[in-house]
């Protein structure tokens, strides 16, 4: 191991904070924001003992020996969820292939910044789902986060992505004799599938990650139908192995049979999704399954009369079927794919989302209540609530009234512990 690593490795342990605080600190901002119904609570006060929220109120005391925080001026709300991450990728990887030219050990170094660069962003909690061909990394920098080694958001993780070959996920455009690591795993069978998500629960997944139709590349301009990577009968069997572990699915899925098979076979959440037809929506609606949308993700760069007839066309697709599932009451729980845009700029994804026509309400609620119902975290985080996680942070203005402020996050405290301060 070189110098530079260990020297690299030695501030990163002494410089992380504890993983969970065992103090008490009183919290006194301006105006606390009750999520649930969009009313600001003028002069209340939150106390977090152990990691938690031990009340909050106008009347709450700093008990003695408390250390007290003063945030004038701001306003304080449930840290933010990020359901759809890729935290061991970087922006380039489209032109600099991370498998081709970085090793996993860099790759996982790259992740701990950007874990930091999440966290200091607002975001305390994030779903990653999958590490793009890191195979366990997004293990060890999530148990790395939780044991209090590096700062960074609680994870979910979905290790290797399934998927197949000559699909998304495959590595394209080398001689075909060249033989190198994929993105994903490439599972053409039964068996693989089935042994593919054996190994994850045995390296320690959180989620599988399916992708059920292709990459953008696979969309037919002509009837904007993507490819369906799966059949109907893997689709389902992918659901049963991991409904048998209790492991939840993510269906990346733009819309068409694909989605319409992960929906109606089980998958907890569709990812992008932005060819979704009514039955489909329709069927998530009934279902309680999840939309995460990633809209900005798929703008390319510069006005958008320079952007590619693709890009219009999937864009034009996304907002259209944004307010169709709007009006539906389809469940949208806030995504970025983080790591395809700049880690800790994830919040530029509100304002988007509010000009396809959710309420500020709305959109915080789904990096809030709404992400943590989908992650299983309903009853722990999401809220300002006595018994939650203290999972905190400020801005200096109401987002209700400015959804850009969510850019502009000054305070950070995640599990009790503060990684950011005014």
């Amino acid at each position: 191991m070189t110098r530079t690593l260990l020297a690299l490795l030695s501030v990163l342990l002494l410089s992380a904070p504890c993983a969970r605080a065992q103090q008490t600190t009183l919290l006194r901002p301006a105006s606390v924001l009750d999520v649930r119904t969009g009313r600001l609570l003028d002069g209340a006060r939150v106390l977090v003992r152990d990691g938690r929220i031990a009340a909050v109120g106008r009347d709450v005391a700093a008990p003695a020996g408390a250390e007290i925080i003063d945030l004038p001026g701001h306003v304080l709300l449930p840290g933010l969820i990020d359901a759809h991450t890729h935290l061991l990728i970087q922006p380039d990887y489209a032109s600099n292939n991370p498998i081709l030219y970085k090793s996993i050990p860099y790759r996982t170094l790259e992740g701990v910044a950007a874990a930091k660069a999440t966290l200091e962003a607002g975001f305390t909690t994030v779903r990653d789902v999958d590490s793009e061909g890191a195979d366990w990394a997004d293990v060890a920098l999530r148990d790395a986060i939780e044991d209090g080694l590096v700062p960074g958001p609680r994870m979910q993780v979905a290790t290797r992505a399934l998927s197949i070959t000559g699909g998304y996920m495959n590595q394209n455009g080398l001689a075909p004799q060249i033989d190198v690591p994929q993105y994903g795993a490439l599972v053409d069978n039964a068996d693989d599938i089935v042994k593919e998500i054996r190994t994850e629960v045995k390296y320690g997944t959180d989620l599988i990650k399916l992708y059920a139709t292709g990459t953008t590349r696979h969309i037919d301009l002509k009837d904007m139908t993507p490819l369906p990577q799966f059949t109907t009968e893997e689709i389902g069997l992918v659901m049963r192995e991991a409904a048998r572990f209790k492991i939840p699915v993510a269906a990346h899925a733009y819309g068409g049979q694909g989605a319409y098979d992960a929906v109606v076979l089980g998958a907890r959440s569709i990812e992008h999704g932005m060819l979704l037809e009514d039955r489909v929506l329709d069927e998530m609606v009934a279902r309680g399954t999840w939309w995460v949308p990633t809209i900005s993700v798929y703008f390319e760069p510069g006005p958008r009369d320079s952007w590619s007839a693709r890009a219009r066309a999937i864009a034009d697709a996304h907002r259209a079927t944004f307010g169709r599932a709007l009006a539906k009451g389809v469940r949208i729980a806030f995504g970025t794919d983080a790591g395809a845009i700049p880690h800790g700029s994830q919040a530029t994804e509100f304002q988007v989302m509010v000009e396809y026509g959710m309420r500020p309400l709305q959109a915080v609620q789904s990096a809030t209540l709404e992400a943590a119902e989908l992650m299983g975290y309903g009853e722990s985080l999401g809220a300002v609530e006595a018994g939650r996680i203290a999972d905190l942070i400020a801005v200096p203005r109401n987002p209700l009234e400015d959804i850009t402020v969510l850019q502009d996050v000054r305070f950070v405290m995640k599990d009790g512990v503060v990684h950011r301060r005014p």
